[in-house]
C-alpha cells in the first residue's frame, strides 16, 4: 500500500471529491482525519472506514467538524489528527465554495467574501497550523483541490475562477518557500464533474446543460470522485517525490 503509517487531513470529505480522496488514502493505508461542516456525512464517511477494515492494515479515519475559515477551528483540527493519530504528513486541503452561475455583477458581497474564504482563506490558515506539523514529521505534502476554472475560465463565474487561480499561484509560491523544508505543495484541476456544487457550475442541472458542458471534454465525460482520487494519491505519496509546484489538470483534455 502507497500510503502506509501516514497520516492525512482531508477538508471537505464527507461527499464529493474530498469523500473520495479520504477513502482512497485509507485503503491505501493512512490514517484520515475526515473534515466536513456536515457532520452527519463526515461521520458516516468516517465510520464506513472504519467498519471497511479487515486486518489487511488498510488506515483508519476520525470526523472532526471544522470550519476551514476559522483559525482556532482549523488550529484545534491539526492537533486533533496529531493527538489521535501521532502527526501529520499530508495536508488535503479541498473544501470549496461557489456562486450559482450568473453574471459576474450580479454576485451578493456575501457570496463573494464566503467564496474567497473558503478557496483562499482557508489555504492560508492550513498552512499556518499544518506547516508546523509537518515539519515534526520532517517534511511531508500538501495538496489543494483547485479547478479548471482557474486555468481557463468560463463566463458566469467569474469570482469562482479568480479564487481558484489565487489557489493555483499560492500552491506554486508555496512550493517554492517550502521546499527547503522537504514539504511538497501540489494543485489538482478537476474539470466540472459530480459533486454538490454541479447545478451551482452550470447554472441548472438539466440534461441540455449537461450536454453543453460535456461538448467542451474531449474525452466525454464529466471528472469522477475516483479520477481525482487516483490524481491525489500519486501526487500524496512517494512515487511523486520530486513533483511540487504542479497544477495537476484532471479534465478529460478540457485544458487543452
Amino acid at each position: 500500500m502507497r500510503l502506509t503509517n501516514k497520516i492525512a487531513i482531508v477538508t471537505g470529505a464527507g461527499s464529493g471529491f474530498g469523500e473520495g480522496i479520504a477513502r482512497t488514502f485509507a485503503r491505501e493505508g493512512a490514517q484520515v482525519l475526515i473534515n466536513d461542516l456536515d457532520e452527519e456525512k463526515g461521520r458516516s464517511v468516517a465510520d464506513s472506514i472504519n467498519s471497511s477494515g479487515d486486518g489487511t492494515g488498510r488506515g483508519q479515519a476520525m470526523f472532526f467538524g471544522a470550519d476551514v475559515t476559522d483559525d482556532p477551528a482549523v488550529a484545534a483540527m491539526v492537533a486533533a489528527a496529531e493527538d489521535r493519530f501521532g502527526g501529520l504528513d499530508i495536508m488535503v486541503n479541498n473544501a470549496g465554495y461557489t456562486h450559482r452561475n450568473k453574471p459576474m455583477l450580479e454576485v451578493t458581497d456575501d457570496e463573494f467574501d464566503r467564496i474567497f474564504a473558503v478557496n483562499v482563506k482557508a489555504l492560508f490558515l492550513a498552512a499556518r497550523h499544518a506547516v508546523p506539523a509537518l515539519r515534526r514529521r520532517g517534511g511531508g505534502v500538501i495538496l489543494t483541490t483547485a479547478s479548471t476554472a482557474g486555468l481557463r475560465p468560463r463566463p458566469g463565474l467569474t469570482w469562482y475562477n479568480s479564487s481558484k487561480g489565487a489557489a493555483i499561484t499560492a500552491t506554486k509560491s508555496m512550493a517554492v518557500e517550502l521546499a527547503p523544508l522537504k514539504i511538497r505543495v501540489n494543485a489538482l484541476c478537476p474539470v466540472i464533474g459530480e459533486t454538490g456544487m454541479t447545478g451551482d457550475f452550470m447554472g441548472e442541472d438539466t440534461p441540455e446543460k449537461r450536454r453543453q458542458f460535456i461538448s467542451g471534454i474531449p474525452l466525454g465525460r464529466m471528472s469522477r470522485p475516483d479520477d481525482i482520487a487516483n490524481a491525489a494519491l500519486w501526487l500524496a505519496s512517494d512515487e511523486a517525490e520530486f513533483i511540487t509546484g504542479v497544477a495537476l489538470e484532471v479534465d478529460g483534455g478540457r485544458c487543452v
